[in-house]
Order: C-alpha cells, then structure tokens, then sequence
C-alpha cells in the first residue's frame, strides 16, 4: 500500500531567499566549519548491525588518517555550536564515537555519536543536505506541535538534534503486547490524536519507523507519546492519504489498537481536542506562524499535478472552496490551519453566546 500512496522519490528543493530571511530573523542559522559533501568524502565503511543482527539501513564510514581528525574537529564545533554557545573549552571533554551514513530515504543523512569522555553519556546530532520543504516541516512541528525542534542550517547543509525515543516499528514489533489494557487504551488515543495533527499540518509518510514513541513516568504508570522524527514529505504528496498515518500498512496494528480499545464517540472526542488545541498554537504563534506562512506560500515544494490532485481532494473533504484557489502547496497548508483556526473560533464564539444567556 505504501508505495501507491506515494512517489518513488521526492527531489530535494533550494533553500530560497525568503526562507533563509525567516531563519535567520529566528536564529536558525549559523556558520557551520564542516559542510555534508564533506562528510561524503569517506574512504570505506562496514554495514552497522542490531543486536539481532539484522541490517539497521546504516553504514559506519571511515576517513583517511590524515581527514579524520580534521573532521571530528569541526563535529566538535558543530556540536557545540546547536547545544552551546560555541565556546571550545569543552573539546578537550567530547569524542567522535561514530559517523554513520543512512542509504535508505530521500535525506541520506549522517547520524554522528558524540560523547563526553567524563562521564560516557552521549547524544546524536544529524547532518543533512538542505531541503525547503523538510526545513518547513521542522519549523511547522516546532510551532504547532507539543514538542521543540533545535536545528541550524548553514547554505546547503542542515544539522538537526536528535529525537529520543523508541522507533515505532520497533515497539509494535517488542512491546505493545507488554502494554496493559490501560496503557494500550492511551497509547489508541494517542495515535489518533497524531494522525489528527499530521493531517491538519500536511506532514506525510509517518509509516512506523517515522515517529517515535516516548514512554513518560507519571507516579505509579507509564503514558505514552507519539513523536515524528522525519520530516521530508511536508506537504509534497498529492494522495491526502499520504497525510493521515492510519493508511499505511506499517501501522495497521496501532489502527487495529484504535478500534479495539476506542469507541467512535471518544475517536471523534479525541480529534476535536486536537484540533482545538492546535487551534490555539496558531492563535499564540500568530507573527511567527504568519511569516513563515508568507514564505511557504511563494515557494516551490512541490510539483503541479501533485497541487492540483491534493486540493481536490481537500476540497472534497471539507467543500472550503479556498483550496481550489489555492497556487501552490504552502497556500494549501495556509489554507487548512486557517479551517481549523476559523472553526475553533466560530465554537467559542457559540460557546460564548450560549453561556452568556445563562
């Protein structure tokens, strides 16, 4: 099923003027020493394995004697300067555990493991070539989503932070059956709560290796949160099937999970305060949400059968003739949060009325 829902391959799109001007109006921009073509001049690699042996999709590559230490000294500043303030007093304490390159996807990105020599704890940052619509994707997640995005871009190279978590394909596959029926019964209202927010947003291809889950201590019990990790297919499919995770086959037994432990009544319930709370991030995210809108909609993320399929579809859906209007894909997203911004108004306005009478 996935690969009918989707393109073969996404192009990577150019960074343009007016986006460059949002990121650096918002700090996201900073003068990396190490670019990815640079990480790509590697002289071999071997193939990384899980503990059940079986092939992760990474390899780890190896430099020349003579590259190496240069490299892992720009990976240092680069380190430094996401979680930092770039001051090189901490070298002395990191070390360059790992580089892996990813061959699988559209992004190809290097995972880097740095570690702090003093006490062995590590993290994970991410070098990527630049991409518009992934860098859309990025900040839209940062500032309608629950969670916070750190990223830097620098002319066509993207560090991104990592996202902690455990891979959704790994969990389905070892632990949901552990769950409890409560635990089981959240992590279903969950998932709907996620395939809500992707849809509104425009965020496709969240098969289950493409969000994490996050399990939270909450006193005696353990909840849990779903997370996306990959933001290559912001708002470039024109299947609004692409958008809604609970199409893909790689999800079928949290879909299944939805209907076992919710009834339709408590789906729809889920949805609403979803969309009500997204409704609210857009209302106190106004300014910055507004220009990056204003750059989205100008630019070019996508192709021209893909626009005119996915606004059909949307209009299909909600019957808002503001999206067959719509010119290009960040018109289309413009479009769907101002639907979701306009009917939480529209409620709390009835709301009001009504309570007003009393």
């Amino acid at each position: 099923m996935s690969q009918k829902l989707m393109s073969r391959k996404k192009p990577s799109y150019k960074i343009g003027e007016q986006l460059l001007a949002y990121l650096e109006r918002y700090n996201r921009t900073t003068k990396i020493p190490i670019s990815y073509d640079d990480l790509l001049r590697f002289s071999g690699s071997v193939v990384v394995y899980d503990e059940n042996d079986e092939d992760t999709m990474w390899i780890r590559v190896y430099y020349s004697e003579f590259e190496r230490p240069e490299i892992d000294y720009h990976l240092k500043q680069v380190y430094t300067l996401l979680f930092s303030d770039g001051n090189e007093e901490i070298f002395q304490y990191l070390n360059i555990d790992a580089i892996d390159y990813c061959t699988f996807g559209n992004s190809k990105p290097f995972r880097i493991k740095v570690r702090n020599i003093l006490n062995d704890n590590y993290t994970y940052l991410y070098v990527k070539k630049a991409d518009a619509s992934r860098v859309y994707g990025l900040e839209l997640e940062h500032i309608l989503s629950p969670n916070r995005i750190n990223f830097a871009v620098y002319e066509d190279t993207l560090i991104e932070e990592h996202i902690s978590g455990i891979p959704g394909d790994e969990f389905i596959k070892e632990s949901l059956a552990d769950c409890t029926d409560n635990q089981k019964s959240q992590i279903a209202k969950e998932f709907v709560k996620f395939n809500e927010r992707c849809m509104i947003r425009l965020l496709g291809d969240m098969r289950s290796y493409n969000y994490v889950i996050i399990p939270v201590h909450d006193f005696d019990n353990v909840i849990y949160k779903i997370r996306a990790i990959d933001f290559d297919q912001q708002s470039y499919e024109g299947n609004f099937k692409v958008y809604k995770p609970q199409f893909f086959k790689e999800n079928y037994q949290m879909v299944k999970l939805v209907s076992e432990k919710l009834k339709p009544a408590s789906i729809e319930q889920y949805k609403k305060e979803e969309r009500s709370v997204l409704a609210r991030r857009i209302i106190t995210s106004r300014k910055r949400l507004k220009h990056l809108m204003r750059c989205m909609t100008k630019d070019h993320i996508s192709t021209r059968e893909n626009l005119l399929q996915l606004r059909k579809q949307l209009y299909d859906y909600t019957l808002d003739m503001k999206f067959k209007r719509c010119r290009s894909m960040g018109q289309v997203v413009r479009v769907a949060l101002d639907f979701v911004k306009r009917n939480y108004e529209d409620i709390s306005m009835k709301k009001w009325v009504q309570t007003s009478h009393l």
